[in-house]
């Protein structure tokens, strides 16, 4: 996995890095995993626009991920890896030996014909998902669960990984990507290895155009706006703004946004790093 790199010929490749793609093997996804996506512009129910710079895009279908990993004692070959518009990891077509088709979340170095498991006993191999208990001290995970059975919700986007640090009783101590400590149940499954596409952090759109594609408007400073526009707007000149705020007025720099009651707040052991 490694990115390219352009010459200037037109402006917009001045700067442009994107991934070689060269991990993909497939070009076109295995249909029977695929769901529509209908954008919404930003707009709710009512269609009042409730979040801002968004709208426009290439239309996509939505890859359904086997987030859970719960086809224990079925052991799968993987078919394909493929590139999925909606996440900036790869992901793998895996086939069980009852003919079963899932998609994954690829992780780093996962080949096309390797066999991968999941369950309690599994080898802890990359690719194999098993709960923390069964995991070695010191490993490098990703796919963490933070409820039984929930299904991944950490560490699911490129490169990234967890850390785990230690076991004290029924729970496991895995060190996050954002650098944060904190506890769960032993009993949550986790997925050996790092997530794919590590290369993803190098890449830049060059121009922005690319980012239309993706469905992203453009996007003015509140500095520039008027008083009534914004908390940030007005002044003569070119104004600094003053303290640095949200739209609504919420502080954007140092303001602690989080819950001081939080039932999971007993289960964190250090707070991410700023």
């Amino acid at each position: 996995m490694a990115v390219r790199k352009f010459k200037p010929v037109t402006p917009g490749q001045r700067n442009k890095v994107i991934s070689a793609f060269d991990d993909i093997t497939c070009k076109t996804p295995y249909k029977p995993l695929l769901e529509p996506i209908k954008k919404t512009g930003g707009r709710n129910n009512q269609g009042k626009m409730t979040v801002r710079y968004i709208g426009g895009g290439h239309k996509r279908m939505y890859r359904i991920i086997d987030f859970r990993r719960d086809k224990d004692n079925c052991k799968a070959e993987v078919m394909t890896i493929e590139y999925d518009p909606n996440r900036s990891a790869r992901i793998a077509l895996v086939k069980y030996e009852d003919g079963e088709k899932r998609y994954i979340i690829a992780p780093n170095g996962l080949k096309v014909g390797q066999i991968i498991e999941s369950g309690a006993g599994v080898a802890p191999e990359v690719g194999n998902a098993l709960p923390l208990s069964d995991i070695p001290l010191g490993t490098l995970v990703h796919n963490i669960e933070l409820r039984p059975g929930q299904g991944a919700a950490m560490a699911r986007s490129a490169g990234t990984f967890a850390q785990l640090a230690a076991r004290e009783g029924k729970h496991a101590i895995l060190r996050l990507p954002s650098g944060e400590t904190r506890m769960v149940l032993v009993t949550c499954r986790a997925t050996v290895g790092t997530v794919s596409n590590p290369d993803h952090n190098l890449e830049s759109h060059g121009k922005a155009g690319r980012r239309r594609w993706l469905g992203r408007r453009p996007r003015n400073r509140g500095v520039v706006m008027n008083p009534v526009d914004h908390p940030m707007g007005g002044g003569e000149g070119r104004a600094s703004g003053g303290h640095p705020r949200s739209r609504k007025g919420l502080p954007a720099k140092g303001y602690k946004t989080r819950n001081p009651k939080a039932i999971s707040n007993k289960f964190i052991i250090e707070r991410r790093k700023k």
